[in-house]
C-alpha cells in the first residue's frame, strides 16, 4: 500500500507533515494494567494543568486549529481529535478503556497534542491518499453521525474517505478481530524531521510491545 500526499493541501500547508505506520499480524484486546495506568495518571495530571488554562492556548491544540483555518475549515465548529480528547480531560470527563489499540492512540494524541487515527487494513482497497474533502462528501463516523468533510483532511482509498484528524469513519474502525493496520499520526507542522521521527520511533515500539507483530514507517512531508 502506497501512502501519496495531496498537492492541494501542501499549497495551503506548506510545512505539512505525516507519519503513516503499518502493522502486520498483531493481536488487539483489553488494555493492559501498564497502558490502563499510564493513561489514567496522565489524564489526572493534564487535569490539574488545564485548571487554569484554556485548551485553545495549549501549542499542539493551537497549531491543528491552525490548519483547520489554512484548509478552509472553521475549528470552533469541527474540532480536532486531541483538541476533543482535551476539552473531556478538562470537564473530568476521563477516557476509558476501548481496546488496547485506540487506548495507545489517545495516549499519545493526549502526550504529544496531535490528532492520530488508526485503520482496519482490511476495510481499505487501493493506495491511500490524504486530501481535502470535496463539496457533498461525507461519511458515518465513529460519533455515529453522516459527517460533511468538504475542506477536511481526509485519508482516503479507492472506496472514499475514511478518516480524518476531526473523526474517523465506521467503516475503517479498529476491532479485537483487526489483525493488520495503518495508523495515521498528524505530525505537527513544526515539529522538525529529527523530532518527528525519535516520536514516531516511540510510538511504534510501545505499539508493537504490546500488540506483537510487525511494523513499517515513513514520514511524509510537503
Amino acid at each position: 500500500m502506497e501512502i501519496h500526499l495531496s498537492p492541494q493541501i501542501c499549497e495551503k500547508v506548506a510545512d505539512f507533515k505525516i507519519a503513516a505506520i503499518q502493522y502486520q499480524n498483531i493481536e488487539v484486546g483489553p488494555s493492559p494494567q501498564m497502558l490502563k495506568g499510564r493513561l489514567q495518571l496522565f489524564q489526572e495530571s493534564l487535569f490539574f494543568e488545564l485548571e487554569d488554562k484554556n485548551v485553545t492556548d495549549v501549542n499542539g491544540i493551537i497549531e491543528w486549529r491552525t490548519v483547520f483555518k489554512q484548509t478552509g475549515k472553521d475549528p470552533n465548529r469541527y474540532r480536532h481529535s486531541a483538541e476533543a480528547l482535551y476539552r473531556r480531560v478538562q470537564k473530568h470527563q476521563y477516557l476509558s478503556s476501548v481496546n488496547s489499540a485506540i487506548d495507545v492512540n489517545n495516549f499519545f494524541s493526549l502526550q504529544y497534542q496531535i490528532p492520530l487515527g488508526i485503520y482496519d487494513m482490511k476495510a481499505l482497497s487501493g493506495d491511500v491518499t490524504m486530501r481535502l474533502g470535496a463539496e457533498g462528501e461525507e461519511y458515518i463516523g465513529l460519533n455515529g453521525r453522516a459527517n460533511n468533510i468538504h475542506n477536511l483532511i481526509v485519508t482516503a482509498d479507492d472506496h472514499g474517505p475514511f478518516g480524518s484528524p476531526f473523526v474517523d469513519s465506521e467503516r475503517s474502525a479498529v476491532s479485537e478481530s483487526t489483525k493488520d493496520t495503518l495508523q495515521i499520526v498528524y505530525l505537527s507542522p513544526s515539529l522538525s524531521m529529527d523530532e518527528a521521527e525519535k516520536m514516531v520511533q516511540s510510538l511504534e515500539k510501545m505499539f508493537v510491545q504490546i500488540h506483537g507483530g510487525d511494523s513499517t514507517h515513513k514520514i511524509i512531508t510537503c
